[in-house]
This record gives structure tokens, C-alpha cells and sequence, in this order.
């Protein structure tokens, strides 16, 4: 997976406004290739939360990373291997996203093994669902996503769920994909009490939901774009960052081969207060 409200919480980066909407066809951009899997893994076709959730909290001035206060960060799933998280802790990694489930009907064969050896290793980590918005309603996946490893509870060390929303815009226009976003966040919402953080790229938002600025008060923001540069390309609708998967070619100790790498715009303590909702 690469890497989803008005001045809201978690340290955010004001964003500079983008383009207009592009048309609803498949989206397609030089910031990150297209197709399923940059979050870790599409296998099938193969807070910060917002009122009620927590206090808004005022983001910094500035958008460049360089002047900012971030944790260090990576995105997994069963592509990765074996992963020796001990080891990636003590290699500086503050929080990680480990896939979870696709659809209704696929869990990731590490999910478990990853989610309980990152917690005891102290990693503040998360479950992801990879979108499949052609194969069934987001009530629906949000309610496997949550009753298969997407669940959260306070214990300083689990992240609010993540949507990875990536790949075509499977047929849908712009309207109809808003609906089953929305579908999934309610659903997900109602069961765990969290909103559910938004991956997306620039270019899959703007292309497959019109540039909608439906979510920005309810979800935050993991944008994905592969750059160098000191701040990624903003989904127009949102803000703010909150995080951002910035290569697909990271390395990190004790984790063989590339790994998507990640930031976390905000201190330790913003990271935590996210995790348990607080502010």
C-alpha cells in the first residue's frame, strides 16, 4: 500500500490546495504507479480522529517535514516475509500498518503472527483493509475488516484502522465510490468507536471520487507518494497529513528486502494520543 478535516488533531500539515478534479476514468499519476498492492499487498485480483472522537489540536505552520517533529514508521504484509520486530524497534521504528484483510473473504496469512510480535515488541501498530469497492457494499468489508483483526481497544499500542484505497476506480463513478466510503466508515465506526484512517494517493482520490471533501472532518489522512521532496502531494478534499508512505523501497532492520517507509507528521506524543484516542 502507498499511503487518508478541517484543522483537526494529531499535528497535521496544512496542505497546499490541488488541481482540479480529473475525470472519473482510472486513475493514473507519475507520484506512484497504479495497480493493486502498494500498501504491502492486493492479493484478490491477484485520533488523529476527529469530534467526537478527540480534541482538535492546532497543526503546525508549515508544510516542509524538514521543520517538523515526525516518528518514523512502515506499512507490511505477508510480502515481507518473516519479520523480526524486536529488531525493527530498536532500529528507530515508532509504528507500523500491518494488512489485515481484503473484501469479505481474505485475511493476510502474517496478519496474527505480525500484530501480536509488533505489540510485544512495543511497536504502536495498526491493521489495514485493502479496498475492493467492485466486490461487495463497505458495510460489508468494514464489518469483516473489524471482526478480523481491524478491532481497537486503548492500550497505548493500537492504531485506528486503515482503508487502503489504491488501483482503479473499479467501475464506479465518483458519487457511487463517495457512498460506499461512507458506507465503510459508518459501518466501521459504529463497531469500534474509531473513524477509520483514509490511504489514498493524490491522483486516486482526485480521479476516483471527484477531489471529494466528504472526509476531511471525519478521517485522517495517510497520503501516498513515493518522492523525495520535503512534503508529498495532498489529496484535494483534505488539508492535512497525517501520515505519509514516502518510498516503496525502504530497508529496515530486521526485515528482508524493500518495505514501504513512513512518517508520521507530530511527536511521540501525538502518536499516542492518537492510539487512544485522546488529545
Amino acid at each position: 500500500m502507498v499511503a487518508a478535516t478541517l484543522g483537526l488533531t494529531m499535528g497535521l500539515v496544512p496542505v497546499v490546495t490541488a488541481g482540479p478534479a480529473a475525470a472519473q476514468p482510472v486513475a493514473t499519476s507519475s507520484d506512484i504507479p497504479v495497480g493493486d498492492g502498494y500498501m504491502g499487498a492486493g492479493y484478490l485480483a491477484d485520533g488523529r480522529s476527529f469530534a467526537p472522537d478527540t480534541r482538535q489540536i492546532a497543526p503546525p505552520a508549515e508544510d516542509d517535514v524538514s521543520t517538523q517533529a515526525t516518528q518514523a514508521g512502515i506499512d507490511v504484509s505477508h510480502y515481507q516475509g518473516s519479520i523480526n520486530w524486536s529488531s525493527v524497534k530498536s532500529a528507530g521504528i515508532k509504528f507500523a500498518y500491518i494488512k489485515a484483510t481484503e473484501s469479505t473473504t481474505y485475511k493476510d496469512p502474517n496478519f496474527n503472527t505480525n500484530y501480536v510480535n509488533a505489540y510485544n515488541a512495543k511497536v504502536i501498530r495498526g491493521a489495514y483493509h485493502f479496498a475492493r469497492p467492485n466486490l461487495s457494499s463497505g458495510a460489508a468489508q468494514a464489518t469483516y475488516f473489524a471482526g478480523h483483526g481491524g478491532a481497537w481497544s486503548r492500550d497505548n499500542l493500537t492504531l485506528p484502522g486503515m482503508l487502503d484505497l489504491e488501483g482503479g476506480c473499479y467501475s464506479k463513478t465518483a458519487a457511487a465510490m463517495q457512498s460506499w466510503i461512507l458506507d465503510f466508515y459508518n459501518t466501521y465506526k459504529a463497531k469500534t468507536g474509531r473513524d477509520v484512517v483514509i490511504y489514498t494517493s493524490a491522483s486516486w482520490w482526485n480521479s476516483c471520487t471527484g477531489g471529494w471533501g466528504g472526509m476531511s472532518a471525519r478521517s485522517p489522512l495517510f497520503v501516498a507518494h513515493w518522492t523525495s521532496a520535503s512534503s508529498p502531494t495532498i489529496p484535494k478534499g483534505f488539508p492535512y497529513w497525517t501520515f505519509w508512505q514516502y518510498t516503496d523501497s525502504g530497508s529496515v532492520s530486521g526485515i528482508s528486502g524493500a518495505v514501504d517507509r513512513d512518517r508520521f507528521s507530530g511527536d511521540a506524543s501525538r502518536l499516542l494520543a492518537l492510539a487512544n484516542n485522546t488529545a
